[in-house]
């Protein structure tokens, strides 16, 4: 354990209530990513934590890290029915890549998609619907039993993002957001260092990369998650600004 995350562990005793986010990102909001990774880890301990990822185009640097502290940490990943087939074939290669032990292909509910969804055209009538049941709803299933995520915004996607901090308060568990200091220089050297493969779909303009009726290319003067929802209001998913408690 690293001696920025030793004082935070040590500070808590088995059973002991969460501290607050704000507490935890005054002590780690200059701690390197693994650094945190490990300070989460000794709070609430493996069972309790868990890392949500897309498994987009930046993915690997944060699962790299995670898995160098803890392979065994629980990966959720929100398989919504409307991914590109080349992200589905990315998560399996960084399982294999990364030696990733539990990750976790959450779906939505069935009776939800029927009920809301039956012609799949909820992604242009209503996205922010779409979004809900296929992907809000489903990760606060997939996080009942755990007091803490790990996730991967960074600062530099600008939005709402420019300003978060590297732990916060969400509902009943903690959030951590171990790449919020990093630049995106810095996410690029851990690909090259660690030989990463990068998403199939980046070399073809992709930047970020969801769901397929609601991404687009990015050209090189626009922001990475420009093509996310482009031509709408809509720069969220929603997963990161509802209560997930």
């Amino acid at each position: 354990m690293s001696e920025v995350a030793r004082p935070v562990v040590a500070e808590r005793s088995a059973g002991e209530v969460l501290p607050a986010g704000a507490e935890l990102d005054h002590v780690l909001r200059s701690a390197a990513p693994a650094q945190v990774i490990e300070a989460a880890l000794g709070i609430v301990g493996r069972e309790h934590l868990a890392l949500v990822s897309s498994f987009g185009t930046e993915s690997a640097a944060l699962l790299k890290v995670m898995a160098d502290v803890d392979p065994a940490i629980p990966v959720i990943f929100l398989d919504t029915g409307w991914l590109f087939e080349e992200t589905l074939a990315y998560r399996d290669t960084l399982i294999a890549t990364l030696g990733l032990r539990d990750v976790r292909s959450i779906k939505p509910d069935e009776e939800a998609l029927r009920r809301e969804d039956q012609n799949r055209e909820l992604w242009f009538s209503d996205p922010d619907a779409c979004c809900r049941i296929r992907k809000v709803e489903p990760l606060k299933r997939a996080l009942a039993p755990f007091k803490a995520w790990i996730n991967g915004r960074k600062r530099f996607q600008g939005g709402v993002r420019a300003a978060i901090p590297v732990v916060e308060d969400d509902g009943i568990r903690l959030k951590f957001n171990p790449f919020a200091n990093v630049s995106r220089e810095e996410i690029q050297a851990i690909y090259t260092q660690a030989k990463l493969p990068p998403h199939p779909l980046a070399a073809s303009g992709f930047l970020s990369v969801g769901c397929m009726p609601c991404t687009t290319r990015t050209s090189p003067d626009e922001d990475a998650r420009a093509g996310r929802w482009r031509g709408r209001t809509k720069t969220e998913c929603g997963i990161h600004t509802t209560n997930m408690a």
